[in-house]
């Protein structure tokens, strides 16, 4: 096993992994200064202040993500995490304080435009956010234009941060997502024939989808079924698990949400198919549907850069403390939340340290996006989380970090 994570640890590294950090208010928060003689800022950045390269002041901090509606799993997790990073950095007492304000958008792109707008009339000088890709396609755009830093949790199709320098992901790409499960499947031998459903109608599932299928073709991976649906359609998968059935189908590969591949589960389960199930990290979060029988995701394997079942310390502070505070099964959408929070935190320290302090009270957000820009891109510049450590990020915006596998047992997510 550690040889197949040495394996996969390469394999993002080439790929330049785009899919953040912190500790329990007790701890102290991942030290990011820069080796001596490098400096973290570009000329573009603005001319820092304060004194002693303290971080001080108060920084508005916003999160655009779906609150209500069919993906809110995703959205109530990211703020309720953000919400407990900022008041752990609050409680340090370094100087700083977080104020944090969580919008909602309902996984819409026209509501998320409006959440967006609803931060500026507020003074928000950063982003955690989008929380799902089609909703954070459409606010970059307009954050690029203002020049508002962003830095997404989850959405992770290509994209979103293309063409816009102010817009960072903490997840792993779509097409990294998609070339890494081939990968996994083939060097665990978990199949002889594969299918996939995927929503053709979605940008995250296509994207993986398309390098699935490059990637399987290359490890001579053999794809049996290749079936589809919409958000319309997103109620009756009959048609497609036959197809996979049929063709003699070992292991189905979903590139979808956690609400579709519920009902896939059921639905093979009514008609007696027993047939390995894999997913991505969309499918995080299948555990917390209300209503759903925990018993039908038993084995189901994903690719996903957080364990909530890990045993180092950072993870289960934060665990105790989510459950303490929300009472919900935590999934990796939460942990992606509060390092995004760490991610900035730690970048604005990185950037005091390095310029003599920084003073973050009344920055506009145009200028606050040149700093975070100018530490995100630096070669120096690292930060470790709870979904990786010794994250770096491309001038495209992605994020470097190794994938980890989970499967589902006893209603769990069990690392590999």
């Amino acid at each position: 096993m550690k040889k197949l994570f040495s394996m996969m640890l390469a394999l993002s590294m080439a790929a330049s992994l785009a899919a953040c950090g912190g500790s329990a208010p007790e701890s102290k928060p991942a030290e990011t200064a820069a080796p001596a003689g490098e400096a973290a800022a570009t000329e573009a950045a603005p001319e820092a202040n304060g004194e002693g390269g303290a971080l001080t002041g108060t920084l508005k901090l916003g999160m655009i993500g779906p609150l209500t509606g069919p993906a809110a799993l995703y959205g109530g997790a990211v703020n309720n995490s953000c919400q407990i990073a900022a008041d752990e950095i609050n409680a340090l007492g370094t100087g700083l304080t977080i104020e944090y304000n969580g919008q909602d958008d309902e996984h819409d792109a026209e509501k998320s435009v409006n959440a967006y707008n609803q931060l500026k009339d507020w003074n928000a000088q950063a982003i955690v956010g989008c929380v799902t890709t089609t909703p954070c396609v459409a606010v970059s755009a307009e954050a690029n234009s203002d020049r508002m830093f962003m830095l997404t949790p989850s959405a992770s199709a290509a994209s979103v941060p293309a063409g816009k320098d102010n817009v960072f992901q903490l997840c792993f790409s779509d097409p990294n997502q998609g070339s890494a499960s081939a990968q996994y499947i083939s060097d665990n031998g978990l199949a002889t024939k594969v299918a996939i459903i995927y929503n053709n109608s979605d940008a995250y599932s296509t994207g993986i989808y398309q390098t699935f299928t490059a990637k399987a073709a290359e490890l001579g991976l053999e794809i049996v079924s290749t079936t589809t649906f919409t958000d319309d359609t997103a109620n009756d998968f009959s048609v497609q698990i036959a197809d996979a059935q049929s063709n003699g189908a070992d292991l189905i590969f979903l590139p979808i949400y956690y609400t579709p591949a519920s009902l896939i589960l059921q639905q093979a389960k009514n008609v007696g198919y027993e047939v390995t199930m894999f997913g991505v990290d969309g499918m995080d979060g299948i555990l917390s549907l209300e209503g759903f029988d925990t018993s039908l995701a038993e084995g189901v394997m994903l690719l996903t850069p957080f364990s909530a079942d890990a045993d180092d310390a950072r993870t289960q502070n934060f665990v105790k403390t989510y459950n303490d505070q929300y009472g919900d099964t935590l999934n990796q959408f939460g942990a992606d939340g509060y390092d995004c929070v760490y991610a900035i935190y730690d970048a604005l320290t990185f950037y005091a340290e390095q310029n003599g302090g920084y003073d973050v009270t009344d920055v506009s957000f145009e200028d606050m996006c040149d700093v975070l820009i100018s530490v995100f891109t630096n070669p120096a510049f690292s930060t470790d989380g709870l979904t990786g450590e010794g994250m770096t990020w491309s001038v495209e915006g992605e994020v470097n970090k190794a994938p980890k596998a989970v499967i589902i047992k006893d209603g769990a997510y069990v690392g590999l």
